[in-house]
């Protein structure tokens, strides 16, 4: 009952910054909104302000704004399909661009608040790793690797796990002095990743925070399009990751289980990849719809909203149809 109270949280958390962003912006340019609504299915509370009525419906697996002139024909001056071209694409991707922003607000909170930011300056030596025995010490501060500035923790990771175990020229800064090193990697029995042997100091600034939050968004991004890359690629160990509500579901019990701060993480990622995948091409989905105005922007000319709509009703049946296709895979890998 925890979990799935937990995962309704997460779920209508994700779903209300969507549709704000898109409900912000059409509200900002104009369009009339019929209805602001998280959730799908039977109302079960409700209230009308102005000309828009609010709801919250009986089925946390979604939501919308229905704006007027959106999927059908509509001569009224305040319909969506009655905005500029301009105006109409900042309404569908202040959607994902939401999400992303929710992403970056939670992963600061977990930066300042939980752990600190990780710094470039190092904490601990690991005894009897690469580090010890080029001489690094406590207390340096690495400047650059193989020629590249080094701002973050994170880009010392990286520089490390993608090396391959051949030797980096390090510069680091000790007692104001700069120093070269050559460090060759090794493989941690344990993870399995490539490591030196050091640990970072741990700073709390709201700053190093927000600063750390872009990267880790980043390289969340970045990892999605390696995902995509697998995918087209066909490998199995990639087609196995892919998971729908039921796994996302199981995967936020892990983590309240483990702790609010591991679904405050959970959520984040979760925020960015909706970003992103609202950004693809794909028939009812938000990058199919901005596809559609670029199109339209193209040939000088809107597309019949008949049609349009046709194909992001296809669309979603066909996404309706994956979708119960990977919740059927994650309740036989769950509980058979």
């Amino acid at each position: 009952m925890y979990t799935a109270v937990v995962a309704i949280i997460v779920f209508s958390a994700l779903v209300f910054f969507h549709e704000l962003g898109h409900f912000s912006i059409a509200k900002l340019v104009g369009i009339k909104v019929h209805e602001f609504a998280i959730g799908m299915g039977p109302k079960l509370l409700g209230f009308r302000k102005g000309e828009t009525d609010y709801s919250v419906r009986a089925l946390p697996i979604g939501g919308y704004v229905r704006m007027e002139g959106e999927d059908e024909k509509s001569n009224d001056a305040r319909s969506f399909s009655n905005k500029s071209i301009k105006e109409r694409i900042a309404v569908i991707l202040a959607g994902p661009l939401m999400n992303i922003i929710l992403g970056l607000i939670l992963f600061t909170i977990i930066f300042y608040n939980v752990a600190g930011v990780p710094t470039t300056r190092i904490e601990q030596i690991i005894a009897n790793t690469p580090a010890e025995e080029i001489g690094m010490e406590a207390g340096d501060r690495i400047v650059s690797i193989n020629g590249r500035t080094i701002e973050s923790w994170d880009q010392i990771v990286e520089q490390i796990s993608t090396s391959n175990g051949e030797s980096l020229n390090l510069e680091i800064e000790r007692n104001n002095i700069i120093v070269q090193k050559t460090i060759d990697p090794e493989v941690d029995s344990e993870t399995g990743q490539f490591r030196i042997g050091i640990v970072p100091s741990v700073q709390k600034s709201f700053s190093l925070a927000i600063k750390n939050s872009f990267s880790q968004t980043r390289m969340i991004v970045f990892g999605i399009f390696d995902f995509f890359r697998g995918l087209i690629s066909s490998r199995q160990e990639v087609l196995e990751d892919v998971v729908g509500p039921v796994g996302i579901i199981n995967l936020v019990g892990q983590a309240s289980r483990a702790g609010m701060i591991y679904v405050m993480h959970l959520a984040a990622l979760i925020s960015i990849n909706l970003a992103v995948m609202n950004l693809l091409p794909i028939p009812a989905l938000d990058g199919s719809r901005i596809l559609f105005l670029i199109i339209e922007a193209l040939r000088g000319k809107p597309i019949d909203p008949d049609k349009e709509g046709f194909v992001h009703i296809v669309g979603f049946a066909l996404l309706m149809l994956l979708m119960i296709m990977i919740t059927y895979k994650d309740i036989t890998s769950i509980f058979f």
